[in-house]
């Protein structure tokens, strides 16, 4: 196995303007795949609708069913495989139904620049990785060409940040697959994904969120993500938390209609919650350094406990322990229950009543 911990790669990425890092928000990418449903106007109004609901990127797939499937290979299987199985056409007439026409390009990114939402899209072909360039700040590479070295390479070459997904995939794929990105290109983010589009509550149990430690070991301080395919936030969340800091899911306004992909997107109204809990996770995460938080300052006092005295005590007392309870509240600077210790066999050094905190000034000796 090769050592690829000395390959170069950036751990700040930018997509137009908007830093990618694990610092940094996470970007969210709307994925509307074929749910344009071969309609340009439909394309359009899922645009605005992934940036309402506060998406950062809204991404397409350019795709030709000639160039991307084999009508007789598919035809030679033993059976439709998958979500697959339930299309009541042949894969190659639904790929050629759901294909994103090409003439749209120069609409669709107008659109998403009136809307102020990046513009993003997978290409499976050489004449769309060409085609595209102009109009895109970065590449997403799909998890069923992660073994195309040529056409990895190709993209990797183009200079822009390039966003790759590793679902159906070993470590060993991936790392082939990212040392062919990083010969050419320094911004890479890597994705856990999952390829199961069944939609299906058990398709949780091979998710493998623990991907994204073995990622960040491997390749230290690289951004990474998930691309993902499960219903509602419950991995999103859980990746966040292990420092995925891109995230893209499918993106319908209907999950009714048909259509390959409109089943397990999310919705504006799921899109919005998912964002909504993310902004709260990733502001619950914090730093790392424990300490008492500033919204705790008034805890401290409230639910730490004291020294108190269990008696009236005048000036020159000694100090024993039947002389001494561990109360709340806990004034600051009163001392507190760890240090008994320190002050049995002290004496005071001014008079206090029963009840009173005890306090490092009220004592003679040093503590």
């Amino acid at each position: 196995m090769k050592v690829v911990s000395k390959l170069r790669y950036d751990d700040v990425i930018y997509i137009g303007r908007r830093e990618i890092s694990i610092s940094a928000p996470t970007y969210f990418i709307a994925d509307v795949a074929s749910n344009h449903d071969g309609d340009l106007e439909r394309a359009k109004k899922l645009i605005w609708l992934a940036k309402e609901a506060g998406a950062d990127a809204v991404k397409f797939q350019h795709f030709k069913a000639e160039m991307i499937v084999s009508d007789y290979g598919f035809k030679h299987l033993d059976s439709k495989m998958g979500h697959q199985a339930s299309w009541s056409r042949s894969v190659f007439e639904v790929y050629e139904q759901y294909e994103c026409n090409r003439d749209w390009t120069t609409e669709l990114a107008k659109t998403a620049k009136e809307a102020k939402i990046d513009f993003l899209t997978t290409p499976y072909d050489a004449e769309a990785i060409e085609l595209l360039d102009k109009y895109i700040p970065a590449y997403k590479i799909g998890s069923g060409d992660i073994t195309w070295i040529d056409f990895i390479e190709m993209i990797a070459k183009k200079n822009k940040p390039v966003i790759m997904a590793t679902g159906a995939s070993s470590i060993n794929d991936v790392e082939r697959a990212v040392e062919a990105v990083l010969k050419h290109n320094s911004r890479l983010v890597l994705l856990q994904c999952n390829t199961n589009y069944t939609g299906n509550i058990e398709n949780f149990k091979f998710i493998n969120l623990k991907v994204l430690r073995t990622f960040a070991a491997k390749y230290p301080n690289m951004v990474i993500g998930l691309s993902d395919h499960t219903p509602l936030h419950a991995t999103v969340l859980g990746a966040i938390a292990l420092g995925a800091r891109v995230v893209e899911k499918h993106f319908t306004d209907d999950n009714n209609r048909v259509g390959p992909d409109h089943a397990f997107s999310m919705n504006p109204k799921t899109w919005t919650e998912m964002v909504e809990r993310s902004r709260e996770l990733e502001m619950s995460l914090g730093d790392g350094i424990k300490r008492i938080e500033q919204n705790e300052m008034d805890t401290v006092i409230v639910q730490r406990r004291c020294l108190r005295l269990t008696c009236d005590m005048n000036i020159g007392d000694k100090i024993n322990s039947d002389k001494l309870e561990s109360l709340r509240p806990a004034p600051k600077g009163s001392i507190e229950p760890y240090r008994i210790k320190q002050v049995i066999g002290k004496t005071l050094k001014c008079s206090k009543s029963s009840g009173d905190a005890l306090y490092e000034k009220d004592i003679l000796e040093e503590l």
